[in-house]
């Protein structure tokens, strides 16, 4: 029997690197595909028909509803009024030259209140998700904080500060704080541990831990935490606006709200209650959507758009 001839390749040893080349050509393609999809733009008529027309086709079916509901008077005419009539009202606010002050004064608490929020949060929630022994004690005081109606505070906040806006900034801390928290806890616990042992490979240990890899990767459920911890917010200061109201206090949009309902004027009350819904969607669509967008893409978690 004839031996074998070592010195000829075995069958399909040229076609292994040709597969592997292929692999690879094939994987570089997918990454620059990931590198460079936020460099397509949808077209302007795309982006009108997907981004504007939705919104805009459902406040005009709203308003048609609305109309409809008052014309057939399904409810008293002072109780319901017209669209025609809360533009009224408002352009009434405008003429007389309030509407921005009155939009700066819950603005302003607003903002102020929530950065004194995400100061107090941030910190509180880095202890909370790394600190067993504080977890197990005020996790679920947390929880239920921010379970509890931001409005049930401003009678307490009212006895023990005083009808001014510390009592206002009370309730909005003890409204947004524990969102905050809880919201950077959640993403927290999502961060692969191989990535906090890698970390600590390298040498980053407690506020370098912190700050090189803790919040960014947790920073998904940290935005989504800063999101409902705004919303909650802004839900606080129109409950302490509403009920707390005093010559310290200024004319905010709660205040605007109470004057309509002492006065019994409805488009007076349906006014502030839409300048409140316009700042809180004016907020979300310009401030924290953009952001979490950029961090989701930047993780490669959602496709460009």
């Amino acid at each position: 029997m004839a031996a074998p001839d070592l010195t000829k390749p075995a069958p399909g040893a040229d076609a292994a690197p040709e597969t592997d080349a292929d692999d690879l050509a094939g994987l570089e393609a997918g990454l620059d595909a990931l590198e460079t999809y936020d460099k397509e733009r949808k077209p302007p008529h795309r982006v009108l028909l997907e981004k504007v027309l939705p919104p805009v086709v459902a406040i005009v079916l709203v308003l048609a509803a609305w109309q409809i509901a008052y014309s057939m008077e399904i409810k008293p005419r002072y109780a319901l009024p017209s669209p025609a009539d809360v533009w009224d009202a408002f352009m009434v606010q405008w003429k007389k030259g309030t509407v921005f002050d009155i939009l700066w004064t819950s603005l302003s608490r607003g903002i102020l209140g929530f950065l004194i929020a995400v100061a107090i949060g941030t910190p509180l929630g880095l202890i909370v998700a790394r600190v067993n022994w504080i977890r197990a004690a005020i996790g679920p005081i947390l929880s239920g904080l921010q379970s509890l109606p931001s409005v049930a505070w401003v009678p307490p906040a009212v006895i023990w500060f005083g009808l001014n806006n510390s009592a206002i900034y009370a309730v909005v801390l003890l409204g947004a704080v524990p969102s905050i928290a809880n919201g950077l806890v959640a993403g927290i616990d999502q961060i692969p541990p191989l990535y906090l042992r890698a970390g600590r490979v390298l040498g980053a240990r407690g506020l370098n831990s912190v700050w090189h890899v803790m919040l960014p990767a947790s920073l998904p459920g940290y935005i989504a935490g800063l999101k409902q911890g705004w919303a909650f917010s802004w839900r606080s200061l129109m409950a302490a606006e509403l009920i707390a109201a005093g010559p310290e206090l200024g004319s905010g949009l709660g205040q605007l709200m109470d004057q309509g309902r002492d006065l019994g004027d409805m488009p007076m009350m349906l006014t502030a209650v839409f300048m409140i819904l316009i700042v809180g969607i004016g907020i979300e669509m310009l401030v924290f959507t953009p952001i979490e967008r950029l961090v989701l893409r930047q993780r490669g978690l959602v496709a460009g758009r």
